[in-house]
């Protein structure tokens, strides 16, 4: 496991590691501006991957109090933070498929599953119950990620739209697993899959 220095978040004023958190820092007329990379100069603030804990940071002026200064928070920092984050995974699982680490289609996605290759189960959060209940995410912990929706996962594979992906183990599947989580927070959803009776094996 990764070293990875914690934290503080600026709304709960707990700590924790990176990975849990997007830090925002600020442009050069004091605009927050989010770093979901992580690569901006200067001191970063760090709010929890939640959209209320962004919300209440805009609302109740955290930023400027951390910076102890005036700054400029945007109008729906929340939704700008999201979509970045939505955009991060999908480059990553792009990478992934180019690196021959991906996979999409329902055939596809089960013959990885049945012969042990999928590490993670990716899933369209908008797609067919019906149909996604058919496939089931390898053993393990932290083995799905349902918090994109089939157009996004599309985007991803070069197509219109996907419902069903898998991830070979790798250091990419890694940080796509890593940042699902951080954008299931903001979405409101935790990523993972309500635990129900399997009607037929994968």
């Amino acid at each position: 496991m990764r070293d990875d220095p914690e934290r503080k978040c600026i709304v709960t004023g707990q700590s924790g590691p990176r990975a849990g958190l997007i830090r925002f820092g600020l442009g050069p007329e004091a605009q927050v501006v989010p770093d979901v990379l992580g690569r901006l100069p200067g001191r970063g603030f760090y709010v929890s991957a939640d959209r209320k804990a962004i919300e209440t940071a805009a609302k109740k002026g955290l930023f400027a109090r951390a910076a102890r200064k005036p700054v400029t928070v945007p109008d729906g920092l929340a939704d700008v933070v999201e979509t970045q984050m939505a955009r991060r995974v999908v480059d990553l699982i792009s990478l992934a498929r180019k690196a021959g680490e991906a996979v999409t289609g329902y055939e596809k996605v089960k013959d990885w599953l049945v012969k042990d290759k999928a590490r993670i189960l990716v899933q369209a959060s908008d797609g067919s119950e019906r149909g996604k209940s058919k496939l089931h995410p390898p053993g393990g912990s932290e083995t799905f990620i349902g918090c994109l929706t089939a157009q996004e996962l599309g985007l991803a594979f070069g197509r219109e739209h996907a419902i069903h992906g898998a991830l070979a183990a790798g250091g990419l599947t890694t940080r796509v697993v890593e940042e699902a989580a951080r954008l299931a927070g903001l979405r409101g959803n935790i990523g993972g899959r309500p635990a129900g009776r399997d009607t037929k094996d994968a």
